[in-house]
């Protein structure tokens, strides 16, 4: 069975948000919740990064060791899901989770989160693949229907990757390993031809 995983090429995320907006699209996602979101390092330097971040289905997730009812489980694909039936919202799990993907609804009186809500990978939930529940909890479920997440399907620079990890790894080691690293093959030292990589001009800051 194939371990699924996300992987975004820095070199390659142009912080266009397609990836956000496609995910908000596919799955109704109600206002106030960010299954995904484009984090920029450096903004508007030299050295300026962007990249995806959303839930990583992590192998030893810090979320399902840290939550009380224990409605985290993890499909055959290493996909980590919630039962939101079980979630009593205590919010546990975005405190514990180091990529911020726990999401808790904006709406409602303070103090009350509701039900948590984070990136499923396109895997639905624990009710029926398809099913009108399903989709009106988790979203749609691409990965029943062989389709891969919308996120990364929408990327229009191919930065953010998913699917099986050996594939994903493979796709990015090729991209390295072509490319060089860092500024020297993109970035600063490529499009003004500075000497010192990262630095216009080849200014040392």
């Amino acid at each position: 069975m194939a371990r699924m995983k996300f992987i975004c090429d820095s070199e390659r995320c142009i912080e266009c948000n397609g990836c956000v907006t496609a995910c908000k699209n596919e799955h109704e996602i109600p206002w106030g919740v960010n299954r995904r979101r484009v984090v920029t390092l450096n903004d508007g330097v030299p050295g300026e990064r962007s990249i995806s971040v959303a839930c990583m289905h992590c192998s030893d997730a810090p979320c399902m060791a840290v939550c009380p009812v224990q409605c985290f489980y993890r499909t055959d694909e290493g996909v980590v899901l919630h039962d939101k039936d079980v979630c009593i919202g205590c919010g546990y799990c975005s405190y514990a989770c180091p990529f911020g993907a726990p999401q808790f609804p904006a709406s409602g009186s303070f103090g009350v989160r509701g039900k948590m809500d984070k990136c499923t990978f396109c895997a639905g939930g624990p009710e029926a693949n398809g099913s009108e529940a399903e989709f009106e909890k988790y979203g749609r479920n691409r990965l029943a229907e062989g389709k891969l997440p919308a996120c990364a399907e929408m990327c229009s620079t191919k930065a953010l990757l998913a699917g099986d990890g050996d594939v994903v790894a493979d796709i990015f080691r090729n991209r390295v390993v072509k490319r060089g690293k860092g500024a020297e093959a993109w970035g600063w030292g490529t499009a003004y031809g500075s000497k010192q990589a990262g630095q216009p001009g080849g200014q040392k800051s």
